[in-house]
């Protein structure tokens, strides 16, 4: 129409219609409403947001079966205290080795261990390590060749999922780790931490972050005078079911790092420690009660970085994740600690604790959010699906919570949130919806353009009719009463809405701007369908009857008039998503 193809693409400035972007049959309706007329967008859907492959990596739902628990209490019987006198005596005797070697030690972790006390630490600590791990039933086999200080001065090691990895450490001669600061003034076990010279984070610094990976950069270039340095790129421990994102900070330096990839081969899995499944306790008691626990522990080949990779952490770092993935034959996800604390969050909000994984990195770069922000979004996500069960939002929870019946412009909002076509909306899909479509439709432009349609006599002002009159007519409902979305957007309680009450509610709820663009880009394309008919039928002009149904939204023409007009159309349509989803 008017020489311009029906829903041109961005480069026309008219928003693409907002249906069918889905990887959803034809036939697909949404749940607690009936189907309605596709259309197709010429974009599909961005691969890059798909839902990972490993929904929820940090949960370990194993339950011991009633055999496991007869045979871990017969077990653990003779085998848990005997064994917990050997671990206390060991680690008394690693105290004394940790507490001579660093006796009067100038520096307190700023100057490296030198001469016989460095060699105390890596033959005897290193050798205590082993027979603790030996007595607590651990079996170690250890593949491939462990690099030299020269070859490698880091050590990245992966999947993290037990504190049990720290069995890395003895064959690779106790090298130092990233450490909370609160460790090192734990009893005993602090005094051996300190031995190792570890990489000190302190939660309260609000430079910690900076402050850790110039140290790390600082001992992997010192050539030689600080100990090889084990990490744990991760951050967080996860169920093994895929490698997360790794953090930049063994990347930074640009030297060549060493992967080890850690297995644990074992039919009963007391060892993962994740923030759904069992406790620490739980695991130190169920792994002391069993004959013995196997791991593996591979040192992949040293991977040393080209030019590329040193100008870009990020890069290098998820090339040697892929490395390690494709040799675990697991996939990578994009989570990070960040996920861990939305599920926390989501845990406290009476959601399911998965509801909160969005893998918050990805989506935070790519949509530029910030987590305080997509933390506030949870609280809204959780309020509108307190009515459903397993964190989900319906279209029913989704008209209650916008105050509006459900309508083919609701059924074509929801299914634009409704990535995966499912019927239903996750925080996930809640999120990215938000981003792409409802705040950039929520412009100043569009908030304007509402105001000017539902004030009718142009007096400056909303009245409550004036309000029900358009809603009635864009979403086909003559009977419905709005009055309590009107009350909730009159903050001053004066019976009429002015412009500022008008937009402070928009920028408040950006799903109304996008429901506003959608009502008019249904009642844009009906209109294309109207004049379509009247192209390739004209002797319709000439017959005594015509039987096209027209939209109730039809029937109403201040949107088109005041809004709209012929003439107009596609410059109005460009208030709506700006973004190619």
């Amino acid at each position: 129409r008017r020489g311009s193809p029906r829903w041109a693409g961005p480069g026309r400035g008219a928003a693409a219609p907002p249906a069918a972007a889905h990887a959803q049959s034809p036939g697909a309706a949404v749940r607690g409403g009936g189907s309605m007329a596709q259309r197709v967008l010429p974009l599909p859907r961005q691969q890059s947001f798909c839902p990972p492959t490993v929904p929820n990596p940090f949960v370990h739902p194993g339950r011991l079966s009633t055999g496991d628990k007869l045979r871990a209490v017969l077990q653990g019987i003779i085998l848990l205290p005997l064994r917990a006198i050997c671990i206390a005596f060991l680690l008394l005797i690693a105290w004394l080795f940790a507490s001579i070697a660093t006796f009067r030690h100038r520096g307190k972790g700023s100057v490296p261990l030198k001469g016989w006390r460095r060699r105390m630490i890596q033959t005897t600590l290193s050798c205590l390590t082993r027979t603790l791990f030996f007595v607590m039933g651990f079996r170690v086999k250890v593949k491939g060749k462990i690099a030299s200080l020269r070859e490698a001065p880091i050590f990245v090691a992966a999947p993290h999922s037990s504190f049990f990895d720290a069995i890395i450490c003895a064959p690779t001669g106790m090298p130092s780790i990233v450490s909370r600061a609160e460790n090192l003034s734990t009893p005993v076990f602090g005094t051996i931490l300190s031995s190792l010279q570890p990489v000190s984070v302190s939660r309260q610094d609000p430079d910690s972050r900076k402050n850790t990976v110039a140290e790390i950069t600082k001992r992997a270039l010192s050539r030689g005078q600080w100990p090889q340095i084990l990490i744990f790129p991760e951050g967080t421990c996860t169920n093994r079911s895929c490698l997360i994102t790794f953090k930049q900070g063994a990347f930074v330096p640009k030297v060549p790092v060493q992967p080890v990839l850690l297995r644990y081969p074992n039919k009963l899995d007391t060892v993962t420690w994740t923030w759904q499944g069992y406790s620490l306790k739980e695991l130190c008691v169920m792994t002391l009660c069993q004959l013995f626990t196997r791991v593996e522990v591979e040192f992949l080949p040293v991977h040393v970085p080209t030019e590329e990779e040193k100008n870009d952490p990020i890069l290098f770092a998820n090339r040697v994740r892929q490395t390690m993935a494709t040799a675990l034959n697991v996939p990578v996800t994009d989570h990070t600690f960040e996920d861990c604390r939305l599920m926390i969050s989501a845990g406290q909000l009476t959601l399911p604790m998965e509801a909160g994984l969005v893998e918050f990195t990805k989506i935070s770069k790519k949509l530029n959010l910030k987590w305080n922000h997509v933390r506030e979004q949870l609280d809204t996500f959780a309020a509108i699906a307190s009515a459903s069960k397993g964190g989900r939002i319906g279209i029913e929870e989704f008209a209650e919570y916008l105050k509006l019946p459900i309508s083919d412009v609701l059924k074509e909002l929801f299914l634009l949130f409704d990535r995966n076509g499912d019927g239903t909306i996750d925080f996930r899909e809640y999120v990215i919806g938000l981003s792409i479509l409802c705040n950039p439709a929520n412009t100043e432009e569009t908030i304007h353009m509402a105001f000017k349609l539902f004030d009718m006599d142009e007096d400056g002002t909303i009245t409550e009719d004036e309000f029900a009159s358009i809603i009635q007519s864009a979403l086909g409902v003559p009977e419905l009463d709005v009055s309590m979305l009107f009350k909730e957007i009159d903050a001053d309680e004066t019976g009429k809405l002015s412009y500022d009450e008008f937009k402070h509610f928009a920028l408040k709820h950006p799903e109304y701007a996008k429901l506003f663009t959608t009502y008019l880009e249904l009642q844009r394309y009906q209109l294309d369908m109207l004049e379509e008919d009247d192209i390739e039928s004209p002797e319709v002009k000439h017959s005594p009857v015509r039987k096209t149904t027209v939209p109730v939204s039809e029937t109403t023409p201040f949107a088109r008039n005041k809004v709209c007009p012929e003439g107009n159309e596609e410059d109005n349509s460009s208030t709506s998503d700006k973004k190619d989803d």
